[in-house]
């Protein structure tokens, strides 16, 4: 599992580890790693012109060891000096003596305009708010120069426990960090400023306890699917019901009962008005017209998608005491207080403007600060919440790290896709998984099922529904 730490405890982690080692060794551990990530971007070092933009704090430091090693190895190497008087002196006497050239900020445009390479040191995962004008003038030269860009931990002018972007940023091809990861490296927008990230390890151990985010990884996703065993039947597998869909939006029914069937219960149960479009597809399916509360036993519920404004189908499934799934009609149809006092876990699956209507704000705002949207939602509904969308979050109601998914692809920005990813995550639930679990398992496989049938290309969502099982066999190995 991947884990990211904020910036108290990475730093906390740093100057545990630096009493224990001579003065100025992680920078150098560090710089080490930066500059062999620099060499492998670059191919050729000799004769390539690099840029190192430099800051005056420690990741400035980075980039002038790494600036002097990648100069003795024949690159030509040029320091911008943002702020000269507060430069780190070691790196900067490393630098000269390597054969590298500085100059400052005024005359920083004219280098980044003949740079192969830029270094971006500026700011480090202390800085907040967006890069002051200075900066920013440098960064739009970067973005205009075409020169590959390697940052140093983190893009400048992103926020590192948040992945907030307030202003001015610098957008990376390849983010080096050091020791742990960051959440901002893990979220949007932030994350799409780094580029490809690639980890150093310099010796730091943060405790796994104090981890803010988590990221799960194939092995961590196959040990917790659901697998019969020899003495199951469809009923031990669990069962799920799904109580979605209406006269005008039967589709949503079909693809919620689509993600179910290949989802790990042992069977689903429907209930609504599109029992007959749902059985022309799937005939295995469960249909019943009685209503959730005798539609026979369910092990979790699926409510929402398509539902329009049954908002009593919805209370009746809230009423169950059994594992609900809220998405689509139904989080705006349930009433806030009715999920706060239930029982029995529920697990919210809104995409950002859904999210924004439940927290009353605007939906730019969820997008600009996602990692603060799903923990005040979950905490909000006492809730697991999913927020879907370019980085899909899960956060548990008791706090605790946040789950980001890795997998996915952009054209699962699709109509009925969150219908699929409902009925997978409903179906892990009734198969016994928790809601951090069944939420985090369903948008991986629903993530790979996606790129899957894409590969570059537009999708439906029935396509994506159709590779699950795909997905579930490449994570199984």
């Amino acid at each position: 599992m991947r884990t990211a730490y904020s910036v108290e405890t990475v730093r906390a982690a740093e100057r545990a580890l630096m009493a224990r080692l001579p003065e100025g060794a992680l920078m150098q551990r560090a710089a080490a790693g930066l500059a062999a990530a620099c060499a492998g971007l670059l191919g050729r070092v000799s004769g390539s012109r690099v840029v190192l933009l430099v800051g005056s704090g420690d990741n400035g430091g980075d980039a002038l060891y790494a600036g002097a090693r990648l100069a003795r190895r024949g690159a030509g190497v040029t320091a911008v000096l943002l702020a000269p008087e507060r430069t780190h002196a070691a790196g900067l006497a490393a630098l000269r003596r390597a054969g590298g050239r500085t100059v400052t900020a005024d005359r920083g445009e004219e280098a980044i305009a003949r740079a192969r390479l830029v270094v971006d040191g500026i700011v480090g995962i202390g800085g907040k708010g967006g890069l002051r004008p200075d900066a920013a003038r440098l960064a739009e030269a970067v973005a205009r120069s075409g020169a590959a860009v390697v940052a140093v931990d983190l893009p400048s002018g992103v926020d590192a426990d948040t992945g907030e972007v307030r202003g001015a940023a610098l957008r990376a091809d390849l983010t080096v960090t050091f020791g742990a990861y960051k959440p901002g490296l893990l979220v949007d927008p932030a994350r799409e400023y780094a580029g490809v990230v690639r980890f150093v390890g310099i010796g730091i151990e943060p405790p796994p306890a104090d981890a803010v985010l988590q990221a799960l990884q194939h092995a961590d996703v196959a040990r917790l699917l659901p697998t019969p065993q020899a003495e199951s039947d469809k009923y031990r597998r669990g069962v799920v019901g799904i109580a979605a869909g209406s006269a005008r939006y039967p589709g949503a029914a079909v693809l919620a009962v689509s993600g179910a069937l290949r989802g790990g219960a042992g069977a689903v149960r429907y209930v609504g008005p599109a029992g007959d479009a749902v059985l022309a597809r799937f005939p295995e399916t469960l249909v019943s017209d009685a209503g959730p509360a005798k539609a026979g036993r369910v092990q979790a519920w699926v409510t929402g998608p398509g539902a329009g404004d049954d908002a009593a189908t919805v209370a009746e499934v809230l009423a169950a005491d059994v594992p609900v799934l809220l998405d689509a009609d139904g989080l705006r149809l349930a009433d806030r207080d009715t999920v706060r006092g239930r029982t029995a876990p529920t697990l919210m699956t809104p995409h950002a403007g859904e999210a924004a209507a439940l927290l009353g704000v605007r939906r730019e705002e969820v997008e600009a600060a996602r990692l603060g949207a799903v923990r005040e939602l979950a905490a909000r509904y006492r809730a697991t919440v999913l927020l879907k969308g370019s980085t899909t979050l899960v956060a548990g109601p008791g706090g605790g790290p946040v789950r980001v998914n890795p997998t996915g692809t952009p054209w699962l920005a699709t109509a009925g896709s969150g219908d699929v990813l409902s009925g997978l995550a409903g179906s892990l639930l009734a198969a016994g998984l928790d809601p951090l679990d069944a939420g985090s398992v369903a948008a991986y496989l629903h993530g790979l099922a996606g790129r899957f049938a894409a590969q570059g290309a537009p999708v439906g969502a029935h396509d994506v529904a159709a590779r699950i099982p795909e997905a579930w066999r490449n994570v199984r190995g």
